[in-house]
């Protein structure tokens, strides 16, 4: 189940404020996502939020894609921990999309930044998207590869948002045309991008929380892709967390995904 906003919408701030299930959540997937997918079946665009449950006593793991005319088979996933238990109360999870920029956002924290190169070409989402959010089943992959599936038995799982910010160029969704000539992104609370003690913070967060990243996955990419900004001390990390995927011992198989928003209830369960 899930919602997804009525507008679509040509770059914005998008966020909410999100708890997730609590107690046994195998196979359980919450996502908080940009997508085009009904509108564009073999070549969206979509930027993904997207929350794995885990079996009791494990921490949830958090995963951001990115995908722009439909390239899922490059995938440019990212996986990480968080330094809070998601399911204990409301953290806010954001993600500013800018024609040449995305970056997502956990509370204040940039966790990841992606700027687009020439090289990317239609690689970087650049069609209108709507706003979505889902919770599913995903038994068949999201916990150790499928080995734990989700348990009816600790159901209801409640996924819970608040305080939603759509803070966006909408587009009409016939005309394809803009509402609005520009946007501003600097108001308030909304951010223009990474400040300097920002930046500082996503350093920290991602040496410490970080547990995959495509951009050194060498046994899916021989040369990383040309938007990989690349950090020694990243690269020996992941390669101690995970020598094979990371030295290249062996093939790595990306996952699919397909989300469907349902309702547009602010509560979502199944």
């Amino acid at each position: 189940s899930g919602f997804m906003s009525h507008d679509l919408y040509l770059h914005g701030f998008f966020s909410a404020s999100i708890k997730l299930p609590s107690d046994y959540t195998a196979g359980i997937v919450v996502a908080f996502y940009m997508s085009n997918g009904d509108m564009y079946e073999r070549n969206h665009d979509e930027i993904d939020f997207e929350f794995l449950g885990n079996i009791r006593g494990k921490e949830w793991r958090v995963q951001t894609n990115v995908y722009g005319n439909g390239s899922t088979s490059v995938g440019r996933e990212e996986r990480y921990t968080l330094w809070f238990d998601p399911a204990e109360e409301f953290h806010r999870y954001s993600i500013l999309w800018t024609e040449d920029q995305i970056i997502f956002y956990v509370d204040d924290v940039p966790i990841r930044e992606i700027n687009r190169t020439a090289a990317m070409k239609r690689d970087f989402p650049s069609k209108p998207m709507s706003l979505y959010a889902t919770i599913w089943d995903a038994s068949t992959w999201a916990t150790n590869g499928g080995k734990y599936k989700v348990d009816y038995r600790y159901a209801p799982y409640v996924a819970q948002f608040s305080d939603l910010v759509l803070h966006g160029c909408a587009v009409d969704p016939i005309e394809r045309s803009r509402k609005c000539d520009d946007i501003s992104l600097i108001d308030g609370s909304i951010p223009s991008g990474i400040t300097p003690s920002q930046r500082i913070k996503m350093a920290n967060y991602r040496k410490k929380y970080l547990t995959y990243s495509y951009c050194y996955d060498k046994a899916r990419y021989k040369t990383p892709p040309s938007e990989c900004i690349l950090d020694s001390q990243e690269a020996d990390r992941l390669k101690k967390f995970d020598p094979v995927t990371f030295g290249g011992g062996r093939r790595h198989h990306g996952r699919r995904h397909h989300h469907r928003g349902t309702t547009k209830n602010a509560k979502a369960s199944i």
